[in-house]
């Protein structure tokens, strides 16, 4: 067992709180936010921006999440940055927090928040020695404690009873977690006021961010949002040009629902987005399978190789899971015999080589691992929305062309074209 303390700065509560792993290492703190207990897996985010969209994305649910930049909060927080109607993290793990915010946009402070919404927070340790522990054993289990939750038992008593409560708690492997996070019932975001939709898309809500839609939107795309737990009737009934499945917490091992959806979608011939959960799903739809990363990659700053292009784009991640495909060559998508026919891995991650974005050559399809609609984070990847209205103009082309043409002038059926 390891443990770190804390030095109280002058004026700052002496209210000890405790960051338990599941590997016997504890760091002593203090109490941050709200009081209790809290548990899920810990993770570290490496953006020096953007802990309001972090905190707020849904792909966080039942995670701790660990700030990588020692000062946070200095902006407060505010009515238009978040990225969900709520905090999703399990708990906040930072070294410095503000004392006040300074930002003319600031509404009230991080604490407070975090205090109002039930989000057990620590503060005042080590979060380099803490980030660099994890990048060594992974990230694994964890709970912050303080008030009634601490147990009155002291020294290794105490620590022992934590643990205890650490280890019991669920893991991320095997968990599927989209539907709780997912919106309740459908809604529309419309194209800007006075201009026509290029095309409708259906996104399936399996943890999505606010501002993803309005990317869409922003290009014309008409955007129907619908529960996780829809159906591909429920898809086709809004008779969509093309369907996104968005980011989102949990093991996509566990997800066989919406990877049965997706087959679905393929099947019928609708053209596909994804980015994140969204690439994971479709690179099982393939017959790939999926892996935990040791650490994962979670930030603004990450950065991913175009294979074909050789660009580098800067990128926002938050993921913990990847794609196992082969790198470097077309193959063929092993499910059922390779009906899906070829795909290449289309981006990877310069860090680590890990498979970030997918494409299908032979069906209308393609997704990657990171987060184009960049909130908060870098614009590099925001092509990638303009080539999804490509690929829904593009095939409502070929689709119409197909119709108009499909009668050959012996009176047979002409074939379709590959779209």
């Amino acid at each position: 067992m390891t443990t770190t303390t804390s030095q109280t700065p002058p004026g700052a509560t002496s209210e000890e709180a405790y960051l338990v792993l599941e590997d016997g290492t504890v760091h002593v703190g203090r109490a941050w936010g709200a009081r209790g207990e809290t548990l899920g897996e810990i993770v570290f985010s490496t953006g020096m921006t953007g802990y309001q969209e972090t905190l707020t994305d849904p792909s966080y649910h039942k995670q701790i999440v660990v700030m990588t930049a020692p000062h946070v909060g200095n902006t407060g927080v505010n009515g238009e940055d978040p990225e969900s109607g709520r905090i999703w993290v399990s708990g906040f793990v930072v070294r410095d927090p503000a004392r006040r915010a300074s930002s003319w946009r600031s509404e009230r402070s991080l604490d407070a928040e975090l205090e109002a919404q039930g989000i057990v927070g620590i503060r005042e340790l080590d979060t380099r020695a803490l980030t660099r522990h994890l990048r060594t054993a992974g990230a694994m289990r964890a709970g912050v404690f303080s008030g009634d939750a601490v147990p009155a038992a002291t020294g290794p008593s105490r620590v022992a009873e934590l643990l205890e409560r650490v280890r019991s708690s669920s893991q991320m492997v095997g968990a599927d977690l989209a539907d709780e996070v997912t919106t309740a019932s459908s809604y529309v975001v419309e194209p800007e006021a006075g201009t026509d939709p290029v095309g409708t898309v259906v996104a399936v809500d399996l943890g999505i961010k606010d501002m993803t839609p309005h990317r869409m939107a922003e290009r014309g795309l008409r955007v129907v949002v619908v529960p996780s737990t829809s159906t591909l009737a429920d898809i086709q009934a809004h008779e969509p040009d093309a369907v996104f499945f968005s980011n989102g917490p949990g093991d996509p091992a566990a997800a066989d629902d919406a990877v049965e959806l997706l087959r679905g979608v393929l099947d019928a011939g609708i053209p596909y987005f994804g980015i994140c959960f969204g690439n994971q799903i479709l690179g099982r739809a393939l017959g790939f399978g999926t892996y935990k990363l040791t650490f994962g990659h979670r930030g603004i700053n990450q950065p991913v190789k175009d294979v074909r292009t050789g660009k580098v784009e800067i990128t926002a991640h938050n993921h913990g899971f990847a794609v196992d495909a082969p790198i470097g060559q077309e193959s063929v998508a092993p499910h059922d015999g390779g009906r899906y026919g070829r795909v290449i891995v289309s981006h990877v991650g310069l860090n680590d080589d890990v498979v970030e974005g997918l494409e299908c050559l032979d069906i209308p399809a393609f997704s990657v691992q990171y987060h184009p609609e960049a909130a908060a984070g870098p614009h590099d990847a925001a092509y990638l929305f303009d080539r999804l209205v490509e690929l829904v103009t593009s095939h409502g082309a070929i689709a119409t062309n197909a119709t108009d043409d499909s009668a050959a002038p012996d009176g047979s059926t002409a074939p379709e074209e590959n779209a």
